[in-house]
């Protein structure tokens, strides 16, 4: 608990003295009201002077809240308090019998509260104000000074002994309060540096935690959740209030039993769907939390590692596309020649006149099929072959605009099939190799066309991110699983008939040598084939020279 300074000690006296004053005057009400019932005999008090002492004393505790709320000087005002409550007290004392008065307990009452607010010499002088009062109260009627509202008056023997015993007692009572309010002082000095040290630590504590780059969720032995902080939070694109007290094995199938997780295998990965539907890998590690040695729950922490796993698997492809490459040289080179000599051959052959008909149909197909094999041929080397780029500042509508022109004049395109573009209205530029990067658009527009046999709708996007532009090729086709969206851009990985499975391979290769990426979702019925490239943001006005598009 935080201790309290003067200035809240002294608004919290001002509440307690209301609750003192009040009581004083129930209690003489009630005194006089029993006197009357009971015939009893006591003091004779002057309803008027107590009331009027009574009422001004209200009326002081008013002025003390408001000079406190205007003031600053506390250490002024305590002793301005205290002092004109000890006055006030004297004065109730006097006029309820002086030396015969009930109220006589205010005087050590008043010490108490003065050692609150007071320091310990400002104590000792309050008793002393307090004896100086009391002793006038009682010397002073004495000797017909002031009038006397007591029942009877004591010797002057007895009347000193009274004075020499409130003095002892006064200075008891200051000394102990005194001292006990140094201790208490002491000790609230001691638990605010101690609060204000635990306050730091769990300040760093939750720094700490929130400062992790992965998520962090605790849970208690029944496997609710606890905690969970901010980067966990966003990485699950969920608020920790969302998920506060639900089971650990609802929000992370597979990765408890009853709330309790496998600490024989501490850490796994799993695939999470988020509330948006989207997956991601998650790697997580698992401990016990512990409090004296005893468990009592479990620190799950985790990290997005979607995109580690996506680098994985692309250099993993980059691997085997690199091991393909070099083998579809070899090869190549190994095929090309004699292939040439046998179709060189079979075209002798077909000069023949003896030959028949169905000789000529058969050295015909083989004809037809040396040539396919020649060109299949032709586009593994152009795939293996080094490559060389020209990058020069384009406006990639305008690239995009000329290939979707070309792909609306294809043969295959008829009635039942529809391109629609959403490009904005300003330029985007891009350093591209324009002749390249037009050879992409059209093997992914034509591979979009052979998706939807029975006809459809293709949907081409560009779109601009803070660094980097965004291109979809959107089709309404038969789709992809996901082995083949992981393997698309392989060679050889063609569903369609007639097709080389070489030319997303090209596209990839293309896109990867202008440091951009290229991958293929299914979106159920159809597929999306999304390009991200490093954007231009400063370029010339500089027309796009034409080229040929390559199929």
């Amino acid at each position: 608990m935080e201790m309290l300074n003067r200035r809240q000690r002294l608004f919290w006296m001002i509440r307690v003295r209301v609750v003192i004053i009040t009581f004083l005057l129930g209690i003489q009400i009630v005194i006089q009201q029993v006197e009357g019932f009971q015939n009893l005999t006591v003091v004779r008090v002057p309803m008027k002077y107590f009331l009027a002492v009574v009422v001004f004393w209200y009326l002081l505790d008013l002025i003390y809240a408001i000079l406190l709320k205007i003031s600053t000087d506390d250490y002024l005002q305590a002793y301005l308090q205290i002092i004109l409550d000890a006055t006030m007290v004297t004065l109730v004392i006097y006029f309820t019998g002086g030396l015969d008065s009930y109220f006589y307990f205010l005087y050590p009452l008043m010490i108490l509260m003065g050692s609150i607010v007071l320091t310990r010499v400002g104590t000792y002088l309050l008793a002393a104000i307090c004896f100086v009062q009391a002793w006038t109260i009682l010397e002073l009627p004495y000797y017909g000074i002031l009038p006397s509202y007591g029942m009877a008056y004591p010797d002057l023997g007895s009347l000193r002994l009274k004075i020499a015993t409130n003095l002892a007692a006064f200075l008891a009572v200051a000394y102990l309060a005194g001292r006990l309010a140094e201790i208490l002082r002491k000790t609230g000095v001691e638990l605010e540096e101690k609060a204000g040290k635990l306050e730091d630590l769990r300040a760093l504590n939750q720094d700490i935690v929130e400062s992790m780059r992965g998520g962090l969720v605790t849970t208690d032995m029944e496997g609710r959740i606890l905690t969970l902080n901010t980067p966990g939070a966003e990485i699950l694109n969920a608020s920790f209030d969302s998920l506060a007290g639900k089971s650990v094995e609802t929000v992370f199938p597979g990765i408890a039993t009853e709330g309790r997780p496998d600490l024989s295998n501490p850490r796994r990965e799993l695939i999470w769907r988020d509330p948006q539907g989207e997956d991601k890998f998650l790697g997580f590690s698992v401990a016990p939390l512990s409090r004296g040695g005893e468990t009592i729950g479990y620190v799950y922490n985790f990290q997005d590692v979607t995109t580690m796993k996506r680098l994985e698997r692309e250099v993993q492809f980059k691997d085997r596309m690199s091991a393909i490459g070099r083998m579809a040289a070899a090869i190549a080179h190994e095929i090309r020649n004699p292939l040439a000599s046998i179709a060189g051959s079979v075209k002798l052959f077909s000069g023949m006149a003896s030959m028949n008909n169905d000789q000529q149909r058969l050295i015909g197909i083989v004809l037809k099929e040396s040539e396919r094999l020649n060109r299949i041929i032709t586009d593994f080397l152009l795939y293996a072959r080094e490559k060389t780029f020209q990058f020069t500042p384009v406006n990639v509508k305008d690239i995009l605009e000329e290939t979707l022109t070309l792909l609306q004049n294809h043969p295959k395109l008829n009635s039942s099939f529809r391109i629609e573009k959403h490009f904005p209205r300003e330029p985007v530029w891009a350093s591209l190799d324009t002749d390249r990067m037009r050879q992409v658009f059209w093997n992914l527009g034509e591979n979009a066309l052979k998706a939807m046999p029975s006809g459809g709708v293709l949907t081409v996007e560009l779109g601009v991110a803070t660094e980097h532009l965004e291109i979809r090729f959107c089709d309404t086709g038969v789709g992809l699983t996901p082995q083949q969206a992981e393997k698309i851009f392989e060679p050889f990985q063609s569903e369609f008939e007639g097709g080389t499975g070489l030319g997303l391979a090209i596209a990839y290769q293309i896109i990867q040598a202008h440091q951009g990426t290229i991958r293929a979702e299914s979106i159920g019925p159809g597929c999306v084939l999304h390009i991200e490239l490093p954007l231009l943001v400063h370029a010339p006005n500089s027309p796009v020279p034409a080229a040929t598009v390559h199929g």
